[in-house]
């Protein structure tokens, strides 16, 4: 829909800025203005001003500054096209429709609100009636006082198939069974949805009815859910609504915070306790719609699952679909509950400051995949290693930002190789091996390379080698030996395109104990395998490398060395099935060439990167001592 400057303006014109700020935040007079303390951060002296001739607010403290359209955008937490139909509908403007159809669907939707407020208005009437006794109690039971439950509009839905239809009357059935109200099975009668439930509306943004949650209340009913929401319908789609977005919008601007948690149940006492900036999904896990939403609000919004399986699963779930989201300042965090507690438990038995505690101390989305990976299975055996390491390296590859997925590929490998390979306690220096096999020797009688082995280096040094990265890497493992076990595994799968940089991989693994136990390290021999174009600066090469920042750079650089021939190989068995299955293999192709372009990309930056400047505590005169051992191979 194209709505034109001019209406906009007009819009704008018909609307008083500082009434539409006062139904949520207090304004006072100063002259032509009005005055408050932001509402979009904490402050004690008023710096937010509202300008109604110049129809904008502005705050000197934190800068927020915008017209009404974008108080309801960033403030209210609406979209543009639900802020301007709510700001239309107060001015009494018509939204311009782009079609007659699309009219026609918009008059629909405005009826089915206007059915679902008088539902609504019809439960709370029965929650106050002689019917409503038993769900009045359970209220009670919960401790839900008086104006909590007046402030989400609990109502009671009679045991009855007929009453909601006689009470709603004036609406056609075809309405209410439109609105999930009515069930209508074949050629049978239409009978009411909710029966003998405590009622809950759910609603939009604008704060608009759109869909009831019930809960049970009758105990012998074991066949019936426990909760029963109403079904997806032209208001309702329950994969893009969360239960009560439109107060915990609002207030987040106040707490910078959005607390998920799975029902509204869970939603109301945390309310009920003073945390006003929760919302719930409705009877499916997080979906993405509903990860961007709460991403309009703020950047880390926190997960608080209930502390059971079912709790940690749909924690996982909601991880594993943000990963392919993820983009620079934007995650999700994640609160452990304790075993078998969800929030309401945790606040009636800890109280508020307990629950507070844990939501201010979240653990990561990435802490989350090596926690669940990690405790997912036995991890006894190599092959139980190499399984844990390939199930994080799937949800890395989900991830489509090339730079974060740089990042949790090396966090998660750097992790994995700490837990695989262990420090070893010192042993004596290694003897060396004759032959190239990979593999690693056993243990030796002086501190030295052989002879011979010195110059076979030598020799793989004149001899050169054409693959620039692969040269690289190998200076860089000389330089750095400690790493080579760390990235045994994958040096042993990785197939070189030339014989000398096998050889040099060959002997740097035959010999990778004693190097590791204080031989000197060959990378004067190995310096001529390294030739990068001038303008490469690989971070390993320098001359005073930041050691921690150069390690890093080297894991990465040895994972794009092991990628890259495998996916020249997967191009190559793609283009093998075109014939048989044509639309599959270029779908493939287009895949595996955007992952080669990114490789290569992230490749060039790796080329150019800049050493990291140590801290001052790595300045110390004890880790430049220490930097200095470990440099002192070369």
């Amino acid at each position: 829909m194209s709505l034109s400057p001019q209406w906009l303006d007009e819009l704008r014109a018909r609307i008083t800025l500082s009434s539409v700020i006062m139904r949520t935040d207090k304004l006072t007079r100063a002259g032509r203005e009005w005055k408050a303390c932001c509402p979009f951060h904490n402050e004690k002296t008023p710096s937010f001003t509202v300008n109604d001739e110049k129809g904008f607010y502005h705050c000197f403290g934190c800068g927020a500054h915008g017209d009404v359209i974008r108080w309801m955008t960033d403030q209210r937490g609406l979209s543009f096209m639900d802020a301007v139909r709510d700001l239309a509908a107060q001015a009494g403007m018509e939204v311009p429709q782009p079609d007659p159809r699309e009219a026609r669907k918009a008059e629909q939707r405005a009826g089915l609100h206007d059915v679902m407020q008088a539902a609504q208005n019809w439960f709370v009437a029965n929650l106050a009636g002689g019917n409503g006794g038993d769900a009045r109690a359970y209220l009670e039971s919960r401790g839900f006082n008086a104006r909590t439950v007046e402030r989400f509009g609990f109502g009671y839905a009679p045991d009855s198939r007929t009453a909601l239809k006689q009470a709603l009357e004036p609406f056609e059935e075809a309405m209410l069974v439109e609105g999930g109200l009515r069930i209508a099975v074949d050629d049978k009668p239409p009978y009411d949805r909710f029966r003998d439930r405590l009622m809950l509306p759910i609603q939009d943004a604008r704060g608009r009815v759109i869909a009831f949650g019930g809960r049970i209340l009758t105990k012998d009913k074991t066949d019936a859910p426990k909760y029963l929401n109403s079904p997806d319908t032209p208001l309702f789609d329950k994969g893009r609504t969360l239960y009560n977005l439109h107060r915990a919008g609002p207030a987040s601007r106040q707490t910078h915070r959005i607390v998920v948690v799975e029902g509204y149940m869970d939603v109301i006492a945390l309310a009920a306790a003073g945390i006003e900036e929760a919302v719930a999904p409705l009877g499916t896990a997080l979906t993405e719609q509903q990860i961007e939403m709460l991403w309009r609000l703020v950047d880390v919004p926190i997960l608080c699952f209930d502390g059971d399986t079912a709790g940690q699963r749909a924690a996982m779930r909601a991880a594993t679909r943000a990963l392919p989201l993820l983009r620079p300042g934007h995650s999700l965090a994640i609160v452990r509950l304790p075993a078998g507690l969800d929030p309401d438990d945790l606040l009636k038995t800890q109280g508020r400051d307990a629950l507070e505690h844990l939501l201010r101390n979240p653990i990561s989305l990435l802490e989350t995949l090596w926690d669940h990976e990690h405790a997912a299975k036995p991890l006894a055996t190599p092959e139980d290693k190499a399984g844990l390491k390939a199930r994080l390296m799937d949800h890395v590859d989900a991830i489509a930002h090339p730079d974060i997925k740089a990042l949790y590929r090396r966090e998660l490998l750097d992790r994995f190789s700490a837990f695989a390979y262990p420090p070893r306690e010192p042993r004596a220096p290694a003897a060396p091996r004759t032959g190239f096999k990979r593999g690693f020797a056993a243990p030796a009688q002086s501190p030295g390379l052989s002879e011979n082995s010195a110059r076979r280096l030598r020799g793989l040094a004149q001899g050169g080698g054409r693959d620039v990265l692969a040269s690289a890497v190998i200076a860089g493992l000389a330089r750095f030996p400690d790493q080579l076990h760390r990235h045994a595994d994958a040096l042993a799968s990785y197939v070189p395109g030339d014989p000398a940089t096998a050889k040099a991989i060959d002997v740097l693994l035959d010999h990778a104990e004693t190097l590791e136990n204080g031989a000197r390290s060959p990378i004067k021999e190995l310096r001529s395998l390294a030739t990068p174009p001038d303008h490469a600066r690989y971070s390993f090469l320098l001359e005073d490398p930041h050691p921690q920042s150069a390690r890093e750079d080297l894991a990465e650089a040895v994972a794009m060395l092991v990628e890259r021939p495998a996916l020249e190989a997967a191009l190559v068995a793609a283009a093998a099935r075109f014939d048989s299955d044509p639309e599959g293999a270029i779908a493939e192709q287009q895949r595996l060439r955007e992952r080669k372009l990114a490789l290569e990309e992230r490749l060039r930056q790796l080329a150019r990167q800049r050493v990291v400047a140590p801290t001052q505590e790595e300045s110390s005169p004890a880790a430049a001592n220490t930097a200095q051992d470990e440099q002192g191979m070369d």
